[in-house]
């Protein structure tokens, strides 16, 4: 048989089952006994950036740094000397590129003639967890934070109450000025405190919407801000579907991080070269807070800026976390929870030169 012939005239029921692999997380290519591709995943098709047909009836080491030591497993595996062997290497998605760690893992099938080869991502099971956690910190900090925003928001009223009676029976003009600051004070955390609960007091209102028009809205509203010495760069995928989304919510979720990107970009600014990229593309068999899904929407908002302070990054969407004088540590905040509640999620990658807030909403 032909590697290259087509997928119904393959032997045994191992391609019977290939439409389940495509719902696997993992990397995965059924092989023939010369290691050539007879099958690859939409895992595989996206970790490579390559499609099915391209990867048909090539030697799968290929895209492995070591030569050999896949076709010693194939064969040990063939031979039945192990049921499936393990060792680890470096896939290389393309020319150029750097390679990533991997553990490879070949295993038997129903037909003696096909292998089945997978490729995990080394330190992606540590990744989640270090997220699960980081969401289990998260929304006990939200809690909180929440719950201490309704007991003082009860007394702030009376508070404020109080010191309007004190002030209007006071001739003393210096006295009417300390009420002054009291009232001044407590609408002050009247204001934070609306902000902090206002995530969970407006209703999500869902509707079909296009997220290149939110893009547009957001950059507009940036570049009305700060019309000097930055750019706010479109790199859009044309090709991306609708997704159903509460657009009021999408719109801040982007303003926020686009405007602490702003923020931060003062001395570029200032030097004209400040620069924004909103990225928009398609992502395929994605895992977002252990649901899979099919497709799903990846938006970058990257900048050019100094990056995130070293002593924040692990608590950068903590509520009052900032890391910047002045500022009150709600924007990254309210931006998570607005995605998260569209099952979505948001992760940073951040160095002097380059920050990079990737959001990630499922379509499918």
């Amino acid at each position: 048989m032909s590697a290259s012939g087509g997928e119904d005239e393959q032997p045994g029921g191992a391609l019977h089952a290939a439409a389940a692999l495509d719902w696997l997380a993992t990397m995965v290519a059924v092989v023939d006994a010369d290691g050539r591709v007879v099958h690859a995943n939409a895992s595989l098709e996206a970790g490579l950036g390559l499609s099915r047909r391209q990867l048909l009836g090539h030697e799968f080491e290929h895209w492995l740094s070591r030569h050999g030591p896949l076709r010693e497993a194939l064969r040990q595996v063939r031979a039945e000397e192990f049921s499936s062997k393990r060792f680890d290497d470096a896939m290389i998605a393309r020319a150029g590129a750097e390679a990533i760690p991997v553990q490879v893992v070949v295993s038997r099938t129903d037909s003696p003639e096909l292998l089945l080869v997978e490729l995990l991502e080394l330190g992606q099971q540590s990744r989640q967890e270090r997220e699960e956690q980081w969401h289990r910190q998260a929304q006990a900090s939200k809690d909180l934070i929440r719950n201490l925003a309704h007991e003082i928001k009860n007394p702030l009223g009376g508070i404020r109450g109080a010191a309007q009676l004190l002030q209007s029976e006071l001739d003393s003009r210096e006295l009417r000025e300390y009420t002054r600051v009291i009232i001044h004070e407590a609408d002050r955390l009247q204001s934070l405190v609306d902000r902090l609960l206002a995530p969970h007091r407006r209703p999500h209102v869902v509707a079909e919407l296009n997220i290149h028009e939110v893009l547009e809205r957001v950059r507009s509203v940036i570049l009305a801000e700060f019309p000097r010495g930055l750019e706010v760069v479109r790199d859009y995928d044309a090709s991306l579907p609708e997704l159903r989304g509460d657009r009021e919510q999408l719109i801040q979720a982007v303003l926020n991080i686009a405007h602490n990107a702003a923020l931060a970009l003062a001395e570029r600014r200032a030097a004209g070269d400040a620069r924004i990229v909103f990225k928009t593309r398609i992502a395929r068999q994605v895992t977002v807070a252990k649901q899979r899904h099919r497709l799903a929407l990846v938006l970058h908002v990257t900048d050019n800026g100094p990056g995130i302070p070293e002593h924040i990054k692990d608590r950068m969407f903590f509520p009052l976390v900032s890391g910047r004088d002045g500022g009150s540590g709600l924007g990254l905040s309210l931006a998570q929870t607005f995605i998260q509640q569209h099952q979505g999620t948001i992760e940073c990658d951040s160095q002097p030169g380059h920050t990079d807030f990737r959001i990630l909403l499922p379509l499918a």
